[in-house]
């Protein structure tokens, strides 16, 4: 085996979240996260942990130094290490909606996949779900389809051609209901056989095949694109949690009112091209009153103090 190590210093304030993944795949041990990946075939297993001074600590074993190298790329790009957000900081830091989230937590990334294909099938995975029982969906994919490491006993998320070559039938059995069974399945066939690409820089190309598949909507294509691909642009607009903000800010504060994916999108419209980031803000904090509901503000306010800057 090959060991790589690499030291980063991220340049905007980062901090590593130590805590086991609910699906089973990350494993905090003595304060370091261990995460299993594989390289094409190969196990790659890489190891991360933050020191006092703020830098980052990556090391990765694997049979050949490409694959420990790419390892650390992935994990790299999953945790969002290398993103700047400066830019969006300083625009944003006294916007009505996310200012005051934004100056409290100038760390706060959403939480990625080192591979967007795991990113896509979670996203099936948690499809107008309670993310509980999404958690458990995924735990009985990576038990029952996974790869196991035999000697760190971690276990990867399956692939695509292993999902792709599974009847619906098997993916139902893990409580996926059979319309989202065979959404999965037809997903993961596009990537197996190449018709998708979800590495390929294009990514709009690749989005507009899987939202051709029954099952896979804007917001799996938003999922895939935020977590799976680095992509702070693109706001799973049709979420629940989001529906729930922006009707509660457009009506006043009705906790009953629900906004459009159409309403949504066009409160976060200004902060384009990190309305994503913008999203994780407002559900993190957001503009609250001396009771803690969201602050009724005028529809389409948020980013306009910002807006007025450029």
């Amino acid at each position: 085996m090959v060991e790589v190590r690499v030291e980063v210093r991220p340049p905007w304030p980062f901090r590593l979240v130590l805590r086991d993944g609910l699906d089973g795949l990350a494993r905090v041990r003595r304060g370091v996260l261990h995460r299993l990946l594989h390289h094409d075939t190969e196990p790659v297993l890489v190891r991360t942990a933050q020191l006092s001074g703020g830098n980052v600590v990556f090391g990765a074993c694997a049979a050949t130094r490409e694959s420990a190298r790419w390892g650390i790329a992935r994990m790299r790009a999953a945790l969002g290490i290398d993103h700047d957000l400066r830019p969006f900081h300083e625009r944003f830091r006294s916007d009505p909606l996310i200012g005051a989230s934004v100056r409290a937590n100038p760390h706060l990334r959403p939480a990625g996949r080192p591979d967007p294909f795991e990113a896509l099938a979670w996203a099936v995975c948690e499809q107008l779900i309670e993310f509980e029982r999404a958690a458990a969906i995924q735990r009985r994919l990576v038990w029952r389809l996974g790869r196991r490491c035999p000697r760190s006993g971690l276990r990867d998320a399956p692939d695509a051609a292993t999902v792709a070559a599974q009847a619906p039938a098997l993916l139902a059995s893990f409580d996926l209901t059979e319309t989202r069974a065979l959404a999965l399945r037809r997903a993961a066939l596009e990537v197996a056989r190449g018709r998708v690409d979800l590495h390929d820089p294009d990514h709009e190309r690749g989005w507009r095949r899987l939202a051709a598949i029954r099952g896979i909507g804007s917001w799996t294509v938003q999922k895939l694109a935020l977590t799976g691909q680095g992509r702070l642009d693109q706001l799973p607009a049709g979420d629940l949690a989001f529906r729930k903000l922006v009707g509660r800010l457009r009506s006043g504060g009705d906790p009953r009112a629900r906004a459009s994916e159409e309403e949504v999108a066009e409160l976060f419209a200004p902060y384009h091209p990190w309305a994503g980031l913008a999203g994780l803000h407002a559900l993190h904090g957001g503009a609250r009153d001396a009771h803690g509901a969201p602050r009724p503000i005028r529809f389409a306010a948020a980013g306009e103090l910002a807006a007025r800057r450029l």
